[in-house]
């Protein structure tokens, strides 16, 4: 069993500018990022690139993992392992999530507007 995930270069400073941009930590962002990423239909991407930040289990999910893992499970559709729900597919939702993250952002263009159109999801 794993309890740490690396995210891409490109995740990792997309987490840089989003957590400077608005005061969030990299944690609260991943899992916003995630939330967005289980609201499309298909399974993401296998990761490929781990060239990024290695963030640990527990920081990631805190005391949210099995609902986490619950998310996922249901959204996939059929049982999963431990080992594929983390870091695995959690990864992939992470890395599928921050790219509409920050396409959200970079609409918005602020922190008070992002984040409002965030609660209107």
């Amino acid at each position: 069993m794993n309890f740490r995930l690396k995210t891409s270069k490109q995740t990792e400073e997309i987490l840089k500018k989003l957590s400077a941009s608005t005061g969030y930590t990299w944690n609260v962002l991943s899992r916003i990022a995630v939330s967005l990423s289980l609201q499309i239909p298909t399974m993401p991407e296998k990761v490929t690139d781990t060239a990024g930040v290695d963030i640990a289990r527990n920081t990631m999910t805190g005391e949210y993992d099995y609902v986490y893992k619950s998310l996922i499970t249901q959204h996939a559709g059929h049982a999963i392992s431990e080992d594929d729900y983390f870091p695995d597919l959690f990864n992939a939702h992470l890395e599928r999530g921050i790219t509409l993250l920050n396409g959200e952002y970079d609409l918005a263009g602020n922190t008070d507007r992002f984040l409002s159109n965030l609660f209107k999801l």
